[in-house]
């Protein structure tokens, strides 16, 4: 079964259309899905300003991190049960968008990202842990997660609208690719 299989199977269970057209429960977890990204990427902003050396200049990195990221991993907790939610109530409109899937590559970035940095760049922080400027590669690793996460959000906005939806032909071909549009 391909994705879009799987996408069109999804939105034909009983549990996805009532989630799509229910009156209270649908806006409840969209709301809750913005709220919590503010709880994610607020936090995860101030460390990423602290790692550019912009912000909290005397405050050690590894203090910022140790007080923020608890908060931060709650916010993106809720953020992928919401999240996931609002694909399953609209599945192959989502699974369409170019805007979704410019988002679905800058998560891939967001996460790549992370993983590097607490992997490769972290193991070197006690020797610049209280510097007021991080070093290059810790400067590079908060440039890119601001960067990706505010794409992901500005994308994951666009979604809503349907200036690239498959069933508004004629678009142009690369429009069509990039969105999985399958013509007749």
């Amino acid at each position: 079964m391909s994705l879009l299989g799987f996408c069109e199977w999804l939105a034909s269970t009983e549990w996805s259309t009532a989630l799509h057209e229910s009156l209270y429960a649908y806006p409840l977890v969209e709301t809750t899905h913005v709220l919590s990204l503010l709880l994610f990427v607020g936090t995860l902003s101030v460390v990423d300003l602290r790692l550019l050396g912009w912000v909290l200049r005397d405050v050690p990195v590894s203090e910022v991190t140790a007080r923020l990221l608890p908060w931060t991993f709650t916010g993106l907790a809720i953020s992928l049960v919401t999240g996931s939610l609002l694909f399953f109530a609209i599945p192959v409109r989502t699974y369409q968008s170019l805007f979704f899937r410019i988002k679905v590559v800058m998560l891939l970035v967001a996460a790549l990202n992370a993983a590097l940095f607490h992997r490769v760049t972290s193991r070197g922080a006690p020797a610049w842990d209280r510097d007021p400027t991080p070093p290059l590669r810790a400067r590079a690793a908060g440039a890119v997660s601001l960067v990706a996460w505010v794409t992901v959000i500005a994308m994951g906005r666009m979604i809503a609208y349907n200036w690239f939806d498959c069933d508004r032909q004629p678009q142009p071909d690369l429009v069509n690719w990039a969105a999985g549009c399958i013509l007749p």
